[in-house]
């Protein structure tokens, strides 16, 4: 039996939503050349391939252009196929081997949750070209291990943001984070996140990102469990629960397209 390949639009439970990320499951090793080629045809922000091993699944993720450390929606798409089409039962737990260390996901009623490395942000100054790039005036400029992160202030500004992809691209960061506190009802916070660095102008909805976005927003709201809303123009909602060294995030998916690629 020849590998699996399906779409899935994560953090979302409308079709054509939130974000999309491909989902490979393979039967056999494959190069990385292969998986490389692989997400370059499926053309998305990441696509995830998965193989099963003795303790749950080897899990890698790739753009277009190169393999990554850490993805949040695509980690969610995963899970998401893997409990909707009966490779693992709805009360058994996701295990995922990664770059990261040992990810893992539960299905909580119509949500699934990703147990994710917590990754506090710093104060830092900015690096040269990043804000004129963005087009915004800073409130803060911070970092973690993977991304930047850049507070604004407010919703609006956040919203109507239209960065100078070509420019951003030559700032030597893998990604940043725009965000500020929310003024929709029903959220705490509000983001977008751009990656042209790694082939991703603006990507959807980012799960990594929030990583360090919920420690941030912890801090500053004086809450440990927020929701937070990913304001691209697909947009999708995350649920963040913060601990002591990880952070929780809650998501829903729907899968939208299956098939086999040709090896």
């Amino acid at each position: 039996m020849g590998p699996k390949i399906f779409t899935v639009d994560a953090f979302t439970d409308k079709p054509f939503s939130g974000n999309p990320a491909g989902v490979c499951i393979l039967s056999e090793d494959h190069d990385e050349l292969w998986m490389q080629s692989i997400a370059r045809e499926m053309n998305l922000s990441e696509t995830a391939f998965l193989r099963k091993v003795d303790d749950g699944y080897n899990l890698r993720w790739f753009t277009p252009k190169v393999e990554v450390e850490l993805c949040g929606h695509a980690t969610l798409a995963s899970a998401h196929i893997l409990f909707e089409r009966g490779y693992l039962k709805r009360g058994e737990q996701a295990r995922f081997h990664t770059r990261s260390g040992l990810l893992t996901a539960t299905s909580k009623e119509n949500w699934i949750e990703l147990d994710f490395p917590k990754q506090p942000v710093t104060p830092t100054s900015q690096p040269a070209g990043l804000i004129e790039a963005l087009g915004v005036r800073p409130k803060f400029v911070g970092k973690n291990v993977l991304y930047y992160i850049v507070e604004v202030d407010s919703e609006e500004i956040v919203r109507g943001m239209s960065p100078n992809y070509g420019q951003l691209a030559s700032v030597p960061v893998n990604g940043v984070a725009v965000t500020s506190k929310a003024s929709t009802p029903g959220f705490d916070f509000v983001s977008r996140f751009f990656a042209p660095t790694f082939g991703i102008d603006e990507d959807p909805v980012t799960g990594s990102s929030h990583c360090g976005l919920g420690p941030y927003w912890e801090e500053r709201l004086r809450k440990n469990e927020l929701t937070a809303y990913q304001a691209s123009a697909r947009g999708g909602v995350l649920h963040v629960r913060v601990a002591s060294d990880r952070v929780f995030l809650g998501g829903k998916a729907i899968t939208i397209l299956q098939g086999e690629p040709c090896t």
